[in-house]
């Protein structure tokens, strides 16, 4: 698979098979993951990996605080700006309606969407789960050497025949995560990331992308 497959195909799979994960196939992708850029090598990115009996924990856990309606966790980032300006409102309105429409939730079923939502927590089926960490003392370059080091990980899966869904869903339940994985007090937990092999009999839409013109200025010099 080449770069450019790789980088369109790659899309956030919501419905995963249970075959396993090949081991190796994780450590092949970590490994080479580890070379994704960083502003002067600081390398902030800290990963768990769950499959197995510890993944399956983590999901009952998560699903009995479902279940039992418990809030979310307080946050420790921001995910979204309190007032998201446009065009990012829009497109983040349109991603919702494409996402709940495929599944045939109106946007009034707000008790639907929530159990739509809740599929988050359970990887949405996958057999393998990644966490990634970065060092609360960090700043917003750091960040987005994180963002660069996810991207690299979810490229390297498509090469290996695996799909990804990248979830900040889960910081939502970080303090149900820390339990199983007991992570150092400095560290914050940016996103999990479900991983595994695509149910191809889930259906789904594929969310549009803005035209080149709308993100980027070429200034010629030709």
């Amino acid at each position: 698979m080449d770069v450019y497959e790789a980088v369109t195909s790659r899309r956030a799979v919501r419905g995963f098979t249970d075959r396993p994960v090949p081991k190796e196939a994780l450590e092949r992708v970590l490994s080479a993951a580890a070379w994704a850029p960083s502003a002067s090598n600081l390398q902030p990115w800290r990963a768990y990996v769950l499959t197995g009996a510890p993944l399956a924990e983590l999901k009952k856990r998560a699903g009995e605080r479902i279940a039992a309606g418990d809030p979310w966790d307080e946050p420790e980032y921001e995910q979204y700006p309190p007032a998201l300006k446009s065009p990012y409102c829009e497109r983040r309105f349109a991603f919702g309606e494409q996402r709940y429409g495929a599944l045939g939730i109106p946007r009034e079923d707000v008790e639907a969407r929530q159990r739509a939502a809740s599929a988050n927590w359970d990887c949405f089926g996958a057999p393998a789960a990644l966490f990634c960490y970065i060092d609360r003392d960090l700043g917003q370059a750091q960040w987005s050497d994180v963002g660069m080091y996810l991207q690299t990980v979810m490229l390297l899966l498509r090469a290996e025949g695996l799909h990804s869904c990248a979830q900040m869903a889960w910081a939502k339940y970080r303090k149900t995560v820390a339990e199983v994985l007991s992570p150092p007090d400095e560290l914050i937990l940016f996103c999990g990331m479900s991983i595994g092999f695509e149910d191809v009999t889930v259906g789904y839409t594929r969310t549009g992308r803005a035209p080149l013109d709308e993100t980027v200025t070429f200034v010629d010099g030709y």
